[in-house]
């Protein structure tokens, strides 16, 4: 009987196989690395695509920002000059208001009233004068009521005082404020002028 001792043949074996398990090993290792290495060079690039993002959006916000910094400074310039603006619309249109006030005043003046000061603080007006009785300071209010330009007559006081012209009478001395409507004085300066100039209520 022929025996066969199996045991080179099995350790060479098992050698091969160790070798195969190494290659496959290193292999496996290989790709691993190559992996890990592809996977971090993409994580690194978005990384480094997120940083460029990031600071490209940071100048155009900082862009933004001096944009709108300067919007701003351009809205209170335009705001500034418009105010300016106004104001000298409002003092143009209303240049002629006083000549306006002095010539309704005249108007509406009956007779036996007498002015002593006028006083202006936008479109209230407050008036001094003299009458020589009460009626005629009732008849001034209705005038100054009635009138195209000028509204809400209110006396204010009205007493009894020696004439200012040394004469010794007594007379009435009131205080009244009224208003003016300056949508119809603004009326009155665009339109044209049409026929003579009314005579003052009360005149002959």
């Amino acid at each position: 009987m022929i025996r066969v001792n199996l045991l080179p043949h099995r350790e060479e074996k098992r050698k091969r196989r160790q070798q195969q398990f190494g290659v496959l090993a290193g292999l496996a290792a290989a790709i691993g690395l190559v992996v890990a290495g592809g996977i971090w060079f993409v994580l690194d690039q978005q990384e480094n695509q997120q940083h460029a993002n990031v600071t490209y959006m940071k100048g155009e916000i900082d862009k933004l920002d001096k944009q709108i910094e300067e919007i701003r400074k351009i809205r209170e310039e335009t705001a500034s000059l418009l105010a300016k603006k106004q104001v000298v619309e409002g003092l143009q249109s209303n240049r002629s208001e006083p000549v306006q006030l002095l010539d309704q005043l005249l108007r509406q003046l009956p007779e036996g009233v007498y002015l002593k000061s006028i006083r202006q603080a936008g479109p209230k007006v407050n008036v001094v004068g003299y009458a020589q009785s009460n009626a005629r300071v009732s008849t001034l209010m209705r005038n100054l009521g009635a009138s195209p330009y000028l509204e809400n007559p209110e006396l204010v006081e009205i007493k009894a005082v020696t004439s200012p012209d040394k004469s010794g009478s007594r007379v009435n001395e009131f205080n009244m404020n009224i208003s003016i409507k300056r949508a119809q004085l603004e009326d009155a300066r665009s339109a044209p002028a049409k026929g003579a100039p009314a005579k003052p209520a009360g005149a002959k």
